[in-house]
């Protein structure tokens, strides 16, 4: 008979998702604790071997402390970073350190003390790793999926306390701005709830309008406006853009990156291959005709914009609004178009401005 895991360990690739899951845990655990000298929070950030010691050293003397008034302790060693695949991770000073914390989690007292450890990210061939993972309470978060349903549910929770509602296709595009960054989507989601405060409703163009585009996300509100085919709001967007950007070429990347997809969608489109509608394109759709055509693109699973399967079936929901103003001639004309641009932004880099907007009065004017 195994015996019960003296201790519980959380990890995953994403500091934010392994971090907010960690807390609900230590919440839980804290429960009817009221000394506060009986919950213990160590930063378990470490640099290099020195600091890793006094990690371990302070993370010792805490679990083997008894609580002054009797109560069980908590103690959440948190954010260890020196289970990666670093340079301090990797170090034999931190690996021998590791067999003495190993030592230390195998002796503990479950019935004076409630230990987790919360690491992010984590190098799975340790072996310190696979004795966690067979001797603790182990939860290893996915990033993906697993990742995406815990912010999609923090969303909705931080929506709901305060009355507001957010329609789909806003919660779509503010994962498309911040880049999917899960830190990025909680901090802007609660800045959009201030913002419309208690009652109140986030659009998607309120997400367009208050959240900023962060990282490599290939989403420009000019990208929008030009496939929107709306002349006027595509003129304004690029003079927006310019007005803080100096560079076009993410720009023109993004544009040419949307093009790809929408050259592909119309494809499908006219050949009644694929239904598409705003409400998005159903997934076993799209897994069908993936598994039909998968021999075009070399059986290559990774996300590109050179693969329309590789594409979450409600974004191109939200591409299939656009689609249909453009004909298959006139997506092609565009590719081209873009690739003249860009020679023209090689040749005459201070006028990059004029030339966007040239480029959007040559496709979009009447």
């Amino acid at each position: 008979m195994e015996s019960p895991a003296r201790f519980s360990f959380i990890c995953g690739d994403d500091e934010f998702i392994v971090a907010e899951k960690s807390k609900d845990w230590y919440e839980r655990a804290s429960e009817g604790i009221s000394e506060e000298l009986s919950k213990e929070v160590i930063d378990a950030r470490a640099q290099n071997v020195e600091e890793v010691q006094r990690v371990i050293e302070h993370f010792s003397e805490a679990i083997q402390t008894q609580s002054l008034f009797g109560e069980k302790k908590v103690v959440w060693l948190k954010s260890v970073n020196f289970l990666a695949n670093s340079q301090t991770g990797n170090a034999q000073g931190t690996l021998d350190l590791l067999e003495t914390l190993k030592a230390k989690l195998a002796c503990i007292d479950t019935e004076s003390v409630a230990v987790l450890i919360s690491a992010s990210p984590v190098y799975k061939v340790r072996n310190f790793y696979k004795w966690c993972a067979e001797h603790a309470d182990f939860e290893f978060l996915e990033s993906g999926k697993e990742g995406r349903v815990a912010l999609d549910q923090r969303i909705a929770t931080t929506c709901s306390d305060a009355s507001v509602e957010i329609s789909r296709a806003a919660v779509q595009l503010l994962y498309e701005k911040v880049g999917g960054n899960s830190r990025l989507v909680a901090m802007e989601t609660e800045k959009l709830v201030t913002f419309v405060g208690e009652g109140g409703q986030i659009s998607e163009a309120l997400v367009n309008e208050m959240v900023p585009n962060f990282g490599e996300g290939d989403f420009f509100e000019a990208t929008d406006a030009f496939f929107s085919g709306q002349l006027e709001w595509a003129l304004a967007a690029v003079q927006r853009h310019f007005f803080t950007q100096s560079e076009g070429r993410p720009l023109l990347g993004s544009l040419q990156s949307r093009n790809r997809l929408m050259i592909q969608l119309r494809m499908l489109v006219d050949s009644g291959e694929l239904s598409a509608h705003s409400r998005g394109i159903q997934k076993q759709e799209l897994s069908r005709l993936s598994e039909k055509y998968k021999h075009h693109f070399g059986g290559e699973t990774t996300k590109s914009n050179l693969n329309i399967f590789t594409q979450n079936p409600f974004y191109l929901g939200r591409l299939s609004k656009d689609v249909h103003r453009f004909s298959l001639k006139k997506l092609i004309d565009f590719q081209m178009a873009f690739a003249e641009t860009f020679e023209a932004i090689l040749e005459r880099p201070k006028e990059q401005e004029a030339l966007f907007k040239q480029l959007a009065i040559r496709c979009l004017g009447v």
